[in-house]
């Protein structure tokens, strides 16, 4: 009989898989990125993902996505460009990510294509040496993604290409490292491996070269590029690679590239690995593996096929994760109350700037029919500073016509407006800042006695506190007379004026032109030609009168303010609307009025919204609206400058002269002469008996 003995049957290397690992924070970073600056923009993103050696002998490392994964600036500097080295438990690795603007076109992806493609990229890098200088493009990866940010779902997928040896790879031998050095080696081994780990300039290097004397023992650990150096007659060659896998019969999935290298750089048939593993931060030479391979690679110089796409349960089959149950509410309602504002800027409005937006303070002087449907079209702009200033009670009659009320406010003696808005805001979007304060606004017309003085003047003072501590002031009040004073205040601090009211079947919806005192402080650092320097008016600049008493002697359909229910919502909106074009032009309070046809289709260079009017006024019953202009009046009751200056110099004493004295400024303004001349002018009209001259109109 033959003494010849068999050899070990030959086996195929099996690699174990790379898996996939997403932190939450990777997917809030990535949302902020897509709304904020990528928009529509479906472009391949490079990322960074990051993965260490096993540190455990049931567990294997994953490759992990975090929030600083993506690029840190809106520049072409990639994110590994960007991330910064030196982490031992986060080896950097470049990717790329694929994300698709709707789940249609995620699902009809050519994954097949995307794979190749990366694939390709690994292998050219190995082919220029490029590979060699940078080992971490060995491990080169991809994820596609569709992210359904209404709904704060993410559906993706990853893929690890590796290059497919062909014929396949065969194990000779792989035992663990322990068994397979001598004693005075492993030390070695793992001296020199701690080393490596320690070293921030090298602690994150997952491919390296591990030569050991055969004289002393003694290991060395290079790089890549160093090749050369290792080579000798007289010293073992490993090829070492950070294993995230921890099975004891199976190297990890970064090895299969990094064969496909080592055979087409250095034509090697037979090499040595090293499946570096730790415990505890430090080298185990009984959890590290080394093997024996025998590799052939096809005398083809074109590209390996490549496999590498991640399973799910097993399955080949994308991934999902829901964020919006682990997400605080508040935070979930400020993300879905700004996903239609960032929505904007994709398409429509690119330079919509929302920091303004959610920057403005607003004080609303009235919580009624009007200022519930100005401060829900508030919220709807992202603007969450809100002050309510009302001193009524809400009635039975209210909660139908009002939106932020409900029978609740009204049972009993009634929750006063300004509270329950407050609550009612709070309950419809939890981010607001919103504030209300009861009190009554002094009227010009409505006299009040000596004893009453101090409770008046302090209400005049903290409305014009309130009016100075915030950028924009809507008056919603019911009477003509309790606008006068904000009107005043609105002027002298130079304060963004909207107001609006309503007739039974009308509305007139107009901001208030900057302060007299403005033409000689702010607006000489304008342009006077593009600003217009003729300011335009207020409420009161068109009247012949001072504001006087309406509330006195009114029969009940006069006391309550009897509209057709569909004005409010109407005109609401267009406050808050010219409020927003305000903001939103560069010249702010001194933009000039606009009417319908001072630009084609409503787009203007100045205001990315369109044209912003001085007033619109508009009727129901005949569907119809205009846009009017009107300049400032130099006999104003409110706003000119002889009643700014007599405010400024009397301040006190001048509010209880208009409040107390009905005449009292309209002798300070001129109108009482302008309505004495009026009233002492005659026309004479002339016959004139040649009827072929006159001329029908």
């Amino acid at each position: 009989m033959d003494d010849k003995r068999e050899s070990p049957p030959t086996m195929i290397l099996q690699f174990a898989p790379l898996n996939s690992s997403v932190d939450e924070g990777f997917w809030h970073s990535f949302s902020s990125l897509k709304l904020d600056k990528l928009g529509i923009d479906d472009s391949p993103i490079s990322i960074t993902g990051f993965y260490a050696p096993c540190s455990h002998p049931q567990v294997s490392n994953h490759l992990t996505l975090l929030s600083e994964s993506l690029p840190s600036s809106s520049d072409e500097q990639s994110s590994t460009e960007s991330t910064s080295h030196g982490n031992r438990n986060k080896c950097p690795v470049p990717g790329t990510l694929y994300n698709t603007n709707t789940v249609e076109s995620f699902t009809k992806l050519d994954k097949q294509s995307l794979l190749k493609s990366e694939a390709n990229k690994i292998w050219e890098d190995i082919q220029s040496g490029k590979a060699l200088e940078d080992c971490a493009l060995l491990s080169r990866f991809l994820v596609i993604s569709f992210a359904d940010l209404k709904k704060w779902s993410f559906r993706y997928w990853f893929a690890f290409p590796a290059l497919v040896l062909d014929p396949p790879a065969s194990l000779v031998e792989l035992k663990p490292a322990s068994e397979y050095f001598t004693s005075e080696e492993a030390e070695s081994v793992s001296a020199a491996c701690n080393e490596w780990r320690d070293s921030s300039l090298t602690t994150d290097v997952p491919f390296f070269l591990v030569s050991i004397s055969s004289d002393d023992s003694k290991a060395t650990i290079r790089h890549l590029k160093d090749w050369e150096a290792c080579q000798g007659d007289h010293q073992k060659l490993l090829f070492g690679f950070y294993d995230p896998c921890h099975l004891p019969s199976n190297p990890g999935w970064p090895l299969r590239n990094y064969l496909a290298l080592i055979r087409s750089k250095w034509n090697l048939e037979t090499v040595w690995f090293f499946c570096y593993r730790e415990s505890r931060g430090f080298a185990d030479m009984s959890l590290s593996l080394v093997g024996q391979a025998s590799i052939t690679l096809s005398s083809d110089s074109s590209v390996p096929n490549s496999v590498g796409w991640e399973l799910n349960k097993g399955k080949r089959a994308p991934r999902s994760i829901s964020l919006a149950n682990s997400m605080d509410p508040t935070r979930l309602a400020v993300s879905a109350c700004d996903l239609n504002l960032k929505l904007m800027r994709w398409r429509a409005l690119p330079s919509l700037d929302l920091n303004v937006l959610s920057s403005v303070k607003c004080l609303l002087l009235g919580a009624g029919t009007l200022g519930c449907q100005v401060a829900r079209t508030l919220m709807g702009w992202g603007i969450r500073n809100i002050t309510f200033v009302d001193y009524g009670k809400v009635a039975m009659s209210n909660p139908v016509r009002q939106s932020l009320y409900t029978f609740e406010d009204c049972v009993g003696r009634g929750e006063f407006k300004a509270v329950a808005a407050v609550k009612s805001l709070k309950q419809i979007f939890p981010a607001v800042e919103s504030s209300g304060v009861v009190m009554a606004i002094p009227m010009p017309g409505h006299p009040i006695s000596s004893q009453e003085e101090e409770s008046v003047l302090g209400d005049c003072k903290r409305l014009r506190d309130l009016i100075e501590s915030h950028d924009a002031v809507f008056l919603l009040t019911d009477t003509r007379e309790s606008r006068w004073l904000p009107s005043l205040l609105c002027a002298n601090a130079n304060k963004i004026a909207i107001n609006a009211a309503l007739g039974f079947d009308s509305y007139m919806v107009m901001r208030h032109g900057a302060g007299p005192t403005s033409l000689t402080d702010d607006m000489q650092n304008l342009d006077m030609n593009k600003a217009g320097r003729q300011r335009l008016g207020c409420y009161f600049c068109n009247d012949v009168v001072a504001p006087q008493d309406s509330m006195t002697d009114r029969t009940l359909d006069q006391q309550c303010t009897v509209t057709r229910p569909g004005l409010a919502p109407i005109a609401g909106a267009l406050a808050v609307e010219l409020l927003v074009g305000v903001l939103q032009h560069p010249l702010g309070i001194y933009a000039k009025g606009d009417n319908s046809s001072s630009s084609n289709g409503g787009n203007t260079d100045e205001s990315p919204l369109g044209i912003l009017p001085h007033q619109i006024r508009g009727s129901v019953s005949q569907f119809s609206q205009i846009t009017l202009l009107g300049q400032a009046s130099n006999s104003c009751t409110a706003c000119s400058e002889t009643v700014v200056s007599e405010y400024r110099e009397k301040g006190n004493s001048f509010v209880l002269e208009a409040i107390n004295h009905p005449t009292y400024l309209e002798d300070l303004t001129g109108l009482t002469e302008l309505k004495k001349a009026a009233n002492s002018f005659s026309l004479d009209w002339e016959d004139d008996e040649d009827d072929d001259e006159a001329v029908d109109m």
